[in-house]
């Protein structure tokens, strides 16, 4: 599903809480589990980042810090008071992937002319606003993560990508980063559940590499509308106490 159309927090998060696992730690551990998937992913779409290095050099440091900000926020956030936050973000997150379509439309139709692709086909250095925009998807991301791949790729559009597979790759690649240093905190932090995380990280190395492979072959709605239902009917369970 990451590797396809995105969203799968929406999924991996709210089956962890349906199993009884406390929502801090079914957020740890889902973080533990999906970036393996996300590395696989982000290595099959290499093709496609040639001429892109300085620019995912650049925005590696935003992803980093706001990554490491994020994942101390989860760590001093009370269980109560994250329990009801989440489904919000939740149900913010899904309405996101909602709109997803729609919001690149619209920023590939009014992007600048001034392109940071080049004529030799690399990418110029990302501009100083969308370096702190990053950071801000970094701090969620490290928090929580549901639909921080939708942020960056709405962001891509505005800057004026229009390869979708480039954009997916440098979004794996973000995302992977701020993932990575959550990661780290969240195991010294010892909230993981590392049965369940390593048992779900091989399914999600399988499926981000084959995923990767593959997206420009399957056909999306049908896994973007299967995505939809389960956030928003898992938001609004959690959201009236059904898990």
């Amino acid at each position: 599903m990451n590797a396809v159309a995105g969203g799968g927090t929406l999924v991996t998060f709210p089956a962890l809480v349906a199993l009884g696992i406390p929502m801090v730690t079914a957020n740890a551990t889902s973080t533990v589990a999906l970036l393996s998937g996300t590395v696989t992913s982000f290595w099959g779409y290499r093709a496609e980042l040639r001429g892109a290095r300085r620019w995912a050099v650049a925005f590696a440091i935003p992803s980093l810090v706001g990554g490491i900000i994020g994942a101390l926020l989860l760590l001093v956030t009370p269980e109560q008071r994250f329990a009801a936050i989440v489904p919000w973000l939740i149900l913010g997150a899904t309405t996101l992937f909602m709109a997803q379509k729609p919001l690149l439309s619209h920023f590939r139709g009014s992007a600048s002319a001034q392109s940071i692709q080049l004529a030799d086909g690399t990418l110029r250095p990302p501009a100083a606003p969308f370096l702190f925009y990053q950071l801000l998807v970094g701090i969620y991301g490290g928090y929580f993560g549901a639909g921080a791949g939708i942020l960056m790729l709405a962001a891509f559009g505005l800057m004026g990508l229009t390869n979708i597979h480039q954009m997916n790759g440098l979004k794996n690649w973000g995302g992977g980063v701020m993932n990575l240093v959550a990661v780290v905190i969240f195991a010294a932090s010892g909230i993981v559940d590392w049965p369940i995380a390593l048992a779900m990280a091989v399914g999600a190395t399988l499926g981000g590499l084959g995923g990767s492979l593959l997206a420009q072959r399957v056909g999306q709605l049908w896994v973007r509308r299967a995505i939809v239902a389960i956030g928003l009917g898992s938001g609004l369970a959690m959201l009236f106490g059904l898990i």
